[in-house]
């Protein structure tokens, strides 16, 4: 995936999302409990001026050896560079650069182009309960590593999605997103670790410019439509 989401990118779940027997169908069906640990976490991050984000995805996909891959994401509003294994994705806010390092390549597109339900940063997953695409449900409260934390389900509404559930690990306490996992309808599971997260960093401006010098022998593919 090129996205942060796995980040994501996060949307049907079939199933039931509490141990009870409840049936959502609708965006008000989505638990309260829920959306005041989502309402705490996203007034933190929000908070937050700019962010850098260090990560691990753990991929799973069915008769295939599982395979992590660690990653870094750089925000600073609608600006970001994100550096997984093999690919760098940048964005000014305006222009949007994809580097696929094996392929000695950079293809470039406009902002507007990409799928407006494309989830890059904690941010963009906490905008998401707000969408009215999504139910979610507080679903489970347990002790990882010494700390407490609660898990919160989200069922997208389109019946057309390719995933089929997305679970969100909080830290109690400090209201830290710790993991999200995606699950999709083909069985593959896609698991993004925060391993840290630094805020309020000062980024010089050509962070979120891929430019020339980065790849001088690559093959630049403007994709962009007037």
């Amino acid at each position: 995936m090129t996205r942060f989401v796995l980040f994501l990118t996060f949307a049907v779940l079939g199933f039931a999302l509490c141990a009870q027997e409840n049936t959502f169908t609708k965006a008000a069906d989505a638990d309260p409990a829920a959306k005041a640990v989502l309402d705490a976490v996203k007034a933190k991050y929000e908070s937050y001026r700019t962010l850098e984000v260090q990560f691990s995805l753990l991929i799973e996909i069915p008769e295939e050896p599982e395979e992590v891959q660690q990653g870094t994401l750089l925000q600073a509003g609608e600006k970001y560079r994100l550096k997984l294994e093999g690919q760098t994705v940048v964005s000014d806010g305006t222009t949007l650069w994809l580097y696929l390092e094996n392929n000695k390549e950079v293809q470039i597109n406009n902002v507007e182009d990409e799928d407006e339900e494309t989830i890059l940063s904690p941010q963009d997953l906490l905008r998401v309960y707000e969408s009215e695409r999504y139910v979610y449900a507080l679903t489970n409260e347990l002790v990882e590593n010494g700390r407490v934390v609660q898990q919160i389900e989200f069922k997208p509404l389109d019946d057309d999605s390719e995933y089929s559930k997305i679970r969100l690990t909080v830290d109690k306490k400090t209201r830290d997103l710790r993991r999200i996992k995606v699950f999709a309808k083909d069985g593959s599971r896609y698991t993004l670790a925060i391993e840290k997260l630094s805020p309020n960093k000062n980024f010089p401006p050509e962070t979120f410019v891929f430019r020339k010098s980065e790849c001088p022998d690559c093959h630049w593919e403007d994709l962009r439509i007037d």
